[in-house]
């Protein structure tokens, strides 16, 4: 126990402490996911042109001379990828976070892009595949036919030109090779699971190649064929609790083994980009560690784990593999991108993604297990506020007021490294801690199961069990905790503050589902092939009459009543994964009774917030929110809603100066 003196000093380091400005953490990265091209004559990276993000290009040589090669003026581009002959970046981009993709080519000679799926409205396209061995195209997938299931298309990314590769059958997904030829196709199974089929060459469904069973849905999955198409390499936890990395050899049909983990799953694959042979393979327990299946690559690993302060992520490399971009993932720093030249064994940094917090007072993030009530491991994370723990053992010299984070999915997971919101709450003056709940992925498939059923169940129990934890070690005060989430963990706030309306003094719901049942019924079409592995097996089939119960007991819009404490809401008026019905739903009901909301609505997002505008709006708000619920820091709200779509539906008075704010917008 920490003496008065030495607790009031902690907490005067962490008052005292730069306020780091919510722009520098929030708004875009100076830059951000850097790429060589496969020849190695290219660098690319986004960055902001005009304050959006765009793909810029530059030569390896000098990449000093870099220019924007495409001219994104709205949304921004997310995410970018090479075509093999390293003369064309290929893009995606959607209407307003509809989610309905169209996939672009831009001739980085000139910039010019042409949309490469031209499509009716709401038709969606997802690259399936880029491949050496076949130049020139890029095989898409492409709902225009059935709104359901995707044909398989080879587009010519220079002209646009196209070609009917196969027409789905009824896959609800396909597993492709080198050739961009269909040589799997699942089928999810009723009650859960899937089967794997061979796809003829005039792709309809062949004989049955291999089930995964009702428990191994989430955790078994193919990754890619070998160079030759006799090999199968995947994720497979049948037979087993954790997804181990192993290859299916087709001729045989014997199975072997690469690399596994008692306690985590295989979470990454390094492939030989043009012998597609397995290099290494990562795996993610409390933080990610990769292991070398060559001795080519050994000394590579071992080289970067020396040098890096925190985990090795490998973004991209050359065809001859001499040359790889990588990026050092610590907590304390934003990812730093460095090119890796593996004959010198040398380092040359391209760039940090947010070099505007160098000296910012980041603080360490501290992966920890805790034990819930069944004795069920959770993989958790804490990150304290500055000052607050001197001797740097995990645990503030007194409690602090504590934002409990939940990831959404829920089949994803919290992980070690670079967070912006742990690193914003805790500079405000707020314990961060985020929890791998039962249900979570990448710790085999006996945590994922343990979710069935348990929805506002036992994985709210997980939670709990953790806040008290928190409590119980001197972390959190108890009459100072705080949840917010998206997604899922938006669904995990609603039943905070419904089913233990107790348990925490105010929440901020992103993007979560108020009413399961509209919630399933309003699920896009192309989801409709996987539901029965999904959300029906773990929540129940609306369908049916008694799972049909089951859900309004288990939506948190059934217990309005019982809400006690302040909740902020954000939404996408375009999302299509959780509509918009589901925060009008909980903002409704909450408003008919007189509690304290707060509904900020975006009409030209979806799930989340990708303009920066937007992201910086809400982030305002949720920071004005939290200052008067827990009382920590807060930067004003100022002029962060100029240029925001921001719609305030309710509550504007209960932030401080987000009436103000909107008014001036």
């Amino acid at each position: 126990m920490a003496s008065a003196g030495t607790a009031a000093s902690a907490k005067t380091a962490a008052q005292n402490a730069d306020l780091i400005p919510r722009e520098a953490l929030l708004g875009n990265p100076t830059k951000s996911q850097g790429r060589i091209s496969p020849d190695g004559k290219w660098l690319s990276w986004l960055a902001p042109k005009d304050g959006v993000m765009n793909v810029w290009v530059a030569p390896a040589a000098d990449p000093a001379d870099a220019r924007a090669v495409t001219d994104d003026a709205k949304r921004g581009i997310n995410s970018h990828m090479w075509t093999p002959d390293s003369l064309f970046i290929l893009t995606q981009q959607d209407k307003g976070g509809d989610e309905n993709f169209h996939v672009y080519a831009t001739d980085i000679a000139n910039g010019a892009t042409i949309d490469l799926t031209p499509a009716a409205e709401g038709v969606r396209a997802v690259i399936q595949n880029v491949s050496r061995e076949r130049p020139g195209v890029v095989l898409i997938g492409m709902n225009d036919r059935d709104p359901q299931l995707f044909d398989l298309y080879e587009v010519n990314y220079s002209n646009g030109e196209k070609r009917l590769v196969a027409e789905n059958p009824g896959f609800g997904g396909w597993v492709v090779d080198h050739q961009n030829r269909a040589r799997l196709g699942m089928i999810s199974q009723p009650g859960g699971g899937a089967d794997y089929f061979l796809v003829e060459p005039d792709g309809t469904q062949g004989e049955k190649f291999m089930s995964v069973g009702t428990d191994d849905f989430f955790n078994t999955q193919p990754f890619a064929f070998s160079k030759d198409g006799e090999r199968l390499y995947l994720g497979d936890s049948r037979n087993r609790n954790t997804s181990a990395l192993a290859y299916i050899d087709l001729t045989t049909g014997t199975q072997t083994t690469l690399g596994e983990h008692e306690n985590a799953d295989v979470s990454d694959v390094m492939f030989h980009p043009t012998t597609y042979e397995p290099l290494a393979y990562a795996v993610n327990y409390k933080k990610e560690d990769w292991t070398a299946l060559s001795d080519d690559v050994a000394g590579d690993l071992e080289f970067l784990k020396s040098r890096f302060k925190g985990q090795i992520n490998l973004a991209s490399a050359t065809d001859d593999n001499r040359k790889w971009v990588v990026v050092d993932d610590a907590a304390e720093q934003p990812g730093t991108y460095m090119l890796y030249d593996r004959d010198t064994k040398s380092l040359t940094e391209m760039f940090t993604t947010r070099p505007e917090l160098a000296d910012a007072p980041l603080q360490p993030m501290h992966p920890l297990v805790i034990k819930a009530r069944d004795g069920l491991e959770l993989v958790s994370y804490l990150t304290l506020p500055p000052g607050s723990d001197p001797d740097g053992d995990g645990r503030p010299d007194e409690a602090v007021p504590t934002l409990l984070w939940v990831h959404g999915g829920p089949w994803a997971r919290d992980g070690y490294g670079y967070d912006t919101v742990h690193q914003w709450m805790a500079n405000r003056g707020y314990a961060v801690l985020s929890v791998n709940y039962r249900g979570s992925t990448g710790f085999g498939k006996d945590h994922v199961n343990r979710a069935i059923g348990e929805w506002s169940g036992a994985m709210h129990d997980d939670l709990i069990d953790a806040v008290d934890w928190a409590i119980e070690e001197g972390i959190a005060q108890a009459d100072k905790v705080a949840i917010g989430g998206g997604s899922y963990g938006g669904y995990a706030t609603l039943v905070g503050v419904t089913f233990t309306p107790d348990k925490f003094a105010c929440g901020v719901d992103i993007v979560g589902p108020s009413n399961l049942i509209t919630l399933m019924e309003s699920f896009p079409p192309y989801w409709r092939p996987i539901l029965e592995g999904t959300f029906y097996r773990h929540i129940g089939d609306p369908a049916d009459a008694e799972a049909r119960a089951d859900l309004v007991a288990r939506s948190p819009l059934t217990h309005v009543d019982k809400i006690k404490v302040p909740l902020l809401i954000g939404q996408g008026g375009n999302d299509p994964r959780v509509t918009k019905i589901e925060s009008d739903q909980i903002s409704d009901a909450m408003q008919a009774k007189g509690l304290p909301v707060t509904y900020i609505n975006y009409p030209d997002e979806g799930h989340g917030f990708q303009e920066p505008a937007n992201r910086l709006s809400f982030f305002a708000a949720m920071e004005g929110f939290l200052g008067q619920c827990l009382g920590g820091r807060v930067e004003p709200i100022g002029d962060d809603f100029d240029g925001s779509s921001a719609e305030v539906i309710a509550g504007a008075e209960y932030v401080e100066g987000l009436a103000e704010a909107v008014s001036s917008d």
